[in-house]
């Protein structure tokens, strides 16, 4: 089971999550712990991000970097390129017609990999998994901020074989990955839970461990 360790200030239900804040230290800390890749957040209405802690990130760490962020435009993607990422977050349920294709596409043409969130079943309608190789669930309801692991590996699984499947949010414990891992599910993208913690990489070991 990989971890995507998140680097994250702050969240539109949270509020501020870590007021010490230190992307790089926090890079170095996950690194350290054993995280397998790491995500930054670079919205800055939402979750208080920026560009800047990408690049300052992506000169820290050796591990693979990914850029977190409503990406909805090209040139989004040229930012992550510049800036440090070595892949970006694409949403479905904020995208149009064709568009999550063609900024998955764009992603790949930049020399970016593109993980695609979906958070329901109509979500996974837009996605071409002839394309998509790494494709993760949100495990929270939007609408009412509840997490349903459960719900999220059911969606996971709708993905064929020699998808990289992705399981997002709300994921606390040792039990959580363990779950994740008996359904077929290969990464846990976890970020709120280490934030937390006095060191975010020793909570990391202590639940891979």
């Amino acid at each position: 089971m990989a971890v995507i360790a998140e680097i994250k200030k702050a969240s539109p239900s949270k509020g501020v999550i870590r007021e010490d804040f230190n992307p790089c230290k926090h890079a170095g800390q996950y690194e350290k712990g054993g995280a397998s890749a790491l995500s930054v957040l670079t919205d800055q209405p939402f979750f208080q991000g920026d560009l800047q802690y990408l690049k300052m990130v992506s000169r820290e760490t050796s591990l693979p970097v990914l850029r977190k962020d409503f990406i909805v435009d090209f040139y989004q993607i040229r930012e992550a390129v510049a800036f440090g990422a070595d892949a970006v977050l694409l949403i479905a349920s904020i995208t149009d017609g064709s568009q999550l294709s063609e900024l998955h596409h764009a992603a790949r043409e930049a020399g970016l990999a593109a993980l695609v969130e979906c958070y329901s079943e109509e979500d996974t309608q837009k996605v071409d998994f002839g394309q998509v190789s790494l494709f993760g669930v949100n495990n929270r309801d939007l609408n009412t901020f509840k997490v349903d692991v459960h719900r999220g590996i059911k969606l996971l699984n709708m993905a064929p074989d020699g998808v990289i499947r992705v399981s997002e949010s709300g994921l606390t414990t040792r039990d959580d990955l363990l779950l994740l891992k008996d359904n077929g599910v290969h990464a846990a993208l976890i970020g709120e839970h280490f934030m937390r913690q006095d060191d975010p990489g020793k909570g990391l070991k202590e639940i891979i461990d």
